[in-house]
């Protein structure tokens, strides 16, 4: 309740940054959506991204500096589909008096796959499908055009220079994908964010834990898992740079006391992008880096 009534308080505050008034203050939650904010908006728009390298969105709690930045900004652009769960307050709050934009509302409820731990609720990582994560930058370019028509025309060329770029990315996806060989196309993680590349790009996808990572996986999953990898002789499986590695490492060294040597194949970007000013800090180099790892390691 107190982010709540901090962000009442702050919402009749004057602006206190140096941004310019001529450009639009938009502040984002993930990584990804900042990243497409910032190629949608260009220079008339100034973007604030609250989550960066290694944060676990499902974990996330705002703080007092995330709402004063999230009262002070002109638009506000979040995931959706309980992605942000801890955070939901906040923004439902701020929805009341400022634009806030979930940048999943054009996918279509028949794309989106169901999340088994929340029934009525989606699996919100939806960014996996290049495809479906192009739907979200139309919704970015649209909403920019609906705050600030005078620059509908610059967003919308912007827009479609970035979406002809995921175009070529998906395609470089889908040829990656094909150099591993069909049945080894089983990708085993820390935890269950990666259903939608598996079904774009013909993967079988285990996850650790569920999609959420507020539940911790039991025993009985680490075995089950375990014997899963045994029996099928995966031959890698991934660790994750915002979830902690050590339940990963319990499978591996699990299936090795069962005589096979399973490798971790390396680190992948599920629910946070790589450094910012990194290739991996951009979200074409975050799903270039996943492939370009999971080909390598399954082939």
């Amino acid at each position: 309740m107190f982010f709540l009534a901090f962000a009442v308080m702050l919402s009749g505050c004057a602006q206190k940054d140096n941004i310019p008034d001529d450009k639009i203050k938009a502040v984002t939650t993930i990584g990804m959506i900042t990243d497409i904010v910032e190629n949608v908006g260009k220079d008339k728009v100034s973007v604030q991204g609250l989550m960066g390298s290694g944060v676990d969105p499902h974990l996330y709690k705002a703080t007092e500096g995330d709402v004063t930045r999230l009262s002070e900004a002109d638009i506000i652009f979040y995931n959706g589909l309980h992605l942000e769960a801890r955070m939901g307050e906040v923004l439902e709050k701020l929805g009341e008096m400022k634009k806030t934009v979930a940048v999943t509302d054009y996918i279509g409820k028949e794309a989106l796959l169901d999340f088994p731990a929340y029934p009525g609720q989606y699996d919100p990582h939806v960014w996996f499908d290049v495809s479906m994560w192009i739907s979200a930058v139309e919704k970015v370019r649209d909403s920019l055009i609906d705050i600030d028509p005078d620059n509908g025309e610059e967003y919308g060329n912007n827009a479609e220079h970035y979406i002809s770029q995921l175009e070529g990315l998906g395609s470089y996806v889908r040829s990656k994908a094909g150099e591993v060989p069909e049945q080894q196309r089983v990708l085993v993680t820390a935890h269950d964010a990666f259903q939608y590349f598996g079904k774009a790009y013909g993967f079988e996808v285990l996850g650790l834990q569920g999609i959420s990572t507020e539940s911790e996986a039991g025993t009985k999953d680490v075995q089950d898992l375990v014997n899963f990898i045994v029996e099928r002789k995966i031959k890698a499986i991934f660790v994750e740079t915002s979830i902690p590695e050590r339940n990963i490492k319990a499978v591996q060294e699990a299936a090795q006391s069962k005589g096979w040597d399973v490798k971790i194949g390396g680190y992948l970007y599920s629910d946070a992008m790589g450094d910012e000013g990194t290739f991996e800090g951009t979200y074409i180099g975050m799903v270039t880096h996943n492939i370009d790892t999971i080909s390598g390691a399954l082939r």
